[in-house]
C-alpha cells in the first residue's frame, strides 16, 4: 500500500501580473510543503491568469511568463509542484504545465485538446500537443492532463491513462461557472475515473476575470467515480488529501503510440516519517440561489478590485434591480465602499424616494439625493425648437435616463468610483434600457440574471440577514421605468414569467421560433420578443461587461450579427415592423 499526500492549490490569480500570481504561487508551495505533501497542483495557466486572452500573441509577454515560471520553479525546494504556464517552444504557443521540483523546472507538458466553444477560443492561441508527461513519487505513477484533455471520451489522455498504468491523473483546469456547471464537471470526471481506474485530482482556478467567474470546487475522484475530497468553491483553498493505492508501478518507461518516449521522471518528496494520516475533506454543498449569489459577489469583488477601483456607486431607482445591485456590491466590498444616488424627477412617486432612503439605511450605505427635474426641463427648453411641434414620444423618456446617466458617469470622474449599472438580462436582451442612460458605467451587475431570478436573489439577501435588508415595499412593487406618468414594465413587454422562459429557450438553448409555441401560444406577441431580441444586438455591444452565470450570456457566448435580416419574427408569419417601439430606439 503506497500513500501519495496531494495538495491541490486553488488560487485566484490576476490575468497579467505575473510576479503577483508568482508570489501566490510560490506562498501556496510553502504551505504545502509545511503539510508535507508530495505533490501540489495549480491551475491551468496559473502564471498568467487566464484567460490571458491576446497577450498571449505578444512575444515578450510569453518571456516573461517563462521567467516567472523559473522564479516559482527556485521555491520547489522539497516539493514537487505541477504549473500552469503559456510556454513559447519551436515556433509555437502552448497551453503548458511544468513539473518543478528541487529548484528547477523537469519537464513541460502540452495540453493535446483545445476548447473553441462557448467562451473558450484557445485554437486562436494554442497549438495542440503530442506528448505525455507521467512521472513517479513514491512509488505511484502520475499523469499529468490540462482541463479539457480528461472531457474528450476516448482521447488521447484516456488512452495513454490506461496504457500507462497510472495510478494518478492530475487535472490542471480553469472550467469559468453557470448554474448547474459543477454536476456536469464531477459527471465528466467520474466517468473519466472509471474508464481509467484511476484517481483524478481536478485543481480548478478561482476568481473573477472580466465576465467570467471560476468557482473554485477542486475535487479528488476515486477510480469508482466517488468523490472523497473536496474544496470549497468561491475562494482560495489549499486542499490535502492522502491518497492509498494498493499497488505500485513497475519501473518502465512510458511510450506513446506515435512512437516518441516521455522521459520517466522520479520526485522526491518530504520525509514520511511520523507523517500523520489526513482524514479527507469534503466542502458543504451550495443551493442553486446561493451558488449563484456567490458568483455575483466574487465577479463584482474581483472586477473591482483587479481594475484598481475601491468605491462604487449605484443609481437607486426604488426598485428590486438596484436594490439587489446595491446588496451585492455591500456584500462585495463593504458597505463603506458603496454610495447610492436617488435621482428624482416629477415622474418619481414618493414611494420610491421613501423606498431608496428606506435601503440605503438598511445597507447601510451613503445616499445622495440629485434631483432631475430642472436639468430636464433645461434640456426640453434647449431642445424645442428642434424637436418642432407634435406630441412627445420616446425622446422626453431616455433624455431622464440620460440625465441620470450623465450624473453618475460625473461622480464617477470626480471621486474615481466605478459605475454599476442595474439592468437585468431580461430588459437587456429585449432592448429594454436606455443606450448612454441606464446602460451607462463599468460594471453589469445584473447583466446575465434574468428579472425573475432577480426576485429570487432578493428574497435570498433577505433570508440570509435573517431581515428584510431590501424592503418588502421594493420586492413587491411592480416593475416601472417611472419616465412617465403611470409607466410599468408590463405596458411595453410580457409578464416577465412568460417573457423569461421564452428568453432561455430562445438565447440560452436556441430553439427555433416555431417550437415557442408552447411557452406563448399567442404568435404575435411572441413574434414581437424575438425581434426585439434579435435588433438590440447593437445596445448590447456597447454596454458594459458583467457576471456569467447562464450556460450563455451575451457577450462572450452570444455573437449575434448587428447587421441581420434573419428576422425570426418573420419565421413565424407576422410581419414586422420597420422600428420597434421600446425604451431606447
Amino acid at each position: 500500500m503506497a500513500t501519495l499526500r496531494i495538495a491541490q492549490a486553488q488560487i485566484n490569480p490576476t490575468v497579467g501580473d505575473l510576479s503577483g500570481n508568482a508570489a501566490r504561487i510560490a506562498e501556496a508551495m510553502r504551505r504545502a510543503r509545511e503539510a508535507r505533501a508530495d505533490v501540489v497542483t495549480f491551475p491551468e495557466l496559473a502564471v498568467s491568469g487566464y484567460p490571458p486572452e491576446d497577450l498571449l500573441l505578444k512575444p515578450h509577454f510569453l518571456s516573461d511568463c517563462r521567467r516567472a515560471l523559473d522564479l516559482v520553479a527556485a521555491h520547489s525546494r522539497g516539493i514537487a509542484a505541477v504549473v500552469g504556464f503559456p510556454d513559447a517552444a519551436r515556433g509555437q504557443t502552448f497551453n503548458a504545465a511544468a513539473l518543478v521540483h528541487d529548484g528547477r523546472v523537469l519537464s513541460v507538458y502540452h495540453k493535446v485538446e483545445l476548447p473553441n466553444y462557448g467562451v473558450f477560443d484557445e485554437k486562436r492561441y494554442f497549438a495542440p500537443g503530442t506528448t505525455c508527461l507521467v512521472f513517479e513519487a513514491n512509488g505511484l505513477r502520475a499523469y499529468v492532463t490540462i482541463c479539457e484533455d480528461v472531457w474528450v471520451v476516448g482521447g488521447v489522455a484516456e488512452h495513454h491513462v490506461q496504457k500507462n498504468g497510472a495510478a494518478v491523473v492530475l487535472n490542471l483546469s480553469a472550467s469559468p461557472f453557470h448554474a448547474g456547471k459543477l454536476a456536469q464537471r464531477r459527471e465528466v470526471l467520474a466517468a473519466f475515473a472509471r474508464r481509467t481506474g484511476a484517481y483524478v485530482c481536478y485543481t480548478n482556478l478561482v476568481g473573477g476575470q472580466d465576465e467570467l467567474v471560476f468557482d473554485g470546487g477542486s475535487l479528488v475522484m476515486s477510480p469508482r467515480g466517488e468523490v472523497v475530497a473536496s474544496a470549497a468553491r468561491f475562494e482560495e483553498d489549499l486542499l490535502l488529501t492522502d491518497l492509498q493505492v494498493a499497488d505500485t508501478v513497475e519501473a518502465r518507461p512510458a511510450r506513446q503510440a506515435s512512437g516518441q518516449w516521455t522521459r520517466r521522471l522520479v520526485v522526491r518528496g518530504p520525509s514520511r516519517n511520523g507523517r500523520a494520516p489526513l482524514p479527507p475533506r469534503v466542502a458543504p454543498p451550495l443551493d442553486p440561489v446561493e451558488e449563484i449569489s456567490r458568483a455575483l459577489v466574487l465577479g463584482t469583488r474581483d472586477y473591482v478590485q483587479k481594475n484598481g477601483f475601491r468605491k462604487v456607486v449605484v443609481g437607486l431607482s426604488g426598485g428590486v434591480d438596484s436594490a439587489l445591485t446595491a446588496a451585492i456590491a455591500v456584500e462585495a466590498l463593504g458597505r463603506d465602499n458603496v454610495i447610492g444616488v436617488t435621482m428624482p424627477s416629477q415622474f418619481t412617486s414618493r414611494e420610491t424616494l421613501s423606498d431608496a432612503a428606506l435601503l440605503a439605511g438598511s445597507l447601510g450605505i451613503g445616499l445622495l439625493t440629485i434631483p432631475i427635474s430642472r436639468v430636464f426641463a433645461s434640456y426640453l427648453e434647449a431642445m424645442d425648437e428642434a424637436f418642432g411641434p407634435g406630441e412627445p414620444g420616446i425622446e422626453r423618456e431616455n433624455l431622464q435616463a440620460r440625465i441620470r446617466g450623465n450624473i453618475l458617469m460625473a461622480l464617477s470622474n470626480r471621486f474615481g468610483w466605478l459605475v454599476l449599472t442595474t439592468g437585468n438580462k431580461s430588459e437587456i436582451a429585449v432592448g429594454y434600457c436606455t443606450l448612454y442612460g441606464d446602460t451607462a458605467g463599468g460594471f453589469a451587475v445584473l447583466k446575465d440574471v434574468p428579472k425573475t431570478l432577480v426576485w429570487e436573489l432578493a428574497e435570498h439577501v433577505n433570508r440570509r440577514a435573517g431581515r428584510d435588508a431590501i424592503p418588502r415595499s421594493i420586492i413587491e412593487r411592480p416593475p416601472t421605468a417611472e419616465l412617465k406618468p403611470n409607466q410599468l414594465d408590463e405596458d411595453s413587454l410580457p409578464p416577465y414569467k412568460l417573457l423569461d422562459p421564452i428568453l432561455r429557450a430562445y438565447v440560452e438553448e436556441d430553439r427555433a421560433p416555431e417550437d415557442l409555441a408552447t411557452l406563448c401560444p399567442d404568435t404575435a406577441r411572441l413574434a414581437d420578443v424575438l425581434r426585439r431580441v434579435d435588433r438590440s444586438e447593437y445596445k448590447r455591444r456597447q454596454a458594459p461587461p458583467g457576471v456569467k452565470i447562464t450556460p450563455k450570456a451575451f457577450g462572450r457566448d452570444w455573437r449575434l450579427p448587428i447587421t441581420n435580416r434573419y428576422g425570426n419574427g418573420r419565421a413565424l408569419g407576422v410581419p414586422g415592423r420597420a422600428q420597434e417601439s421600446l425604451k431606447e430606439t
